[in-house]
């Protein structure tokens, strides 16, 4: 019985890529957006406050991050009636706004992005830049 498996990492360049990708996507939609870029486990690998993104959104990019590396799934997905249940149990930082997605490579989750700032539809297309910058699995919510 093996005690270990293998397993793939998003290193910080793959990190930076996917930064690099959902930036240019934001800038051409011309939406300033906070763009978080966490592991497997949640912590933080890469991040942006791009120049005009909202304050507050700064915590919900991370929030979304974190949620979509825990639950493997696009935040969207996340059933609303356990919405006030998902932010006690998680002390705050699980969400079910969109605009977080899995980073999944070879149909495993090695990280994820979360995006904040702009509509939940522009918030989408920015995270899916992220994806298509590492050619990760798209994710559609």
């Amino acid at each position: 019985m093996a005690t270990t498996n293998p397993s793939l990492k998003l290193t910080h360049e793959g990190a930076l890529k996917a930064l690099a990708g959902a930036i240019a996507k934001a800038e051409e939609l011309s939406v300033a957006q906070n763009i978080t870029i966490v592991d497997d486990g949640g912590n933080l690998l890469a991040f942006v406050w791009m120049d005009g993104a909202k304050l507050l959104s700064r915590e919900t990019s991370m929030s979304k991050a974190v949620t979509a590396a825990s639950h493997r799934q696009p935040t969207s997905r996340l059933d609303p009636t356990n919405e006030i249940k998902l932010a006690i149990a998680g002390g705050g930082r699980f969400t079910n706004l969109e605009g977080g997605l899995p980073i999944v490579i070879a149909g495993q989750c090695v990280g994820a992005v979360g995006v904040g700032s702009g509509t939940g539809a522009q918030d989408v297309e920015v995270a899916r830049a992220a994806l298509a910058a590492i050619e990760a699995e798209d994710q559609k919510p």
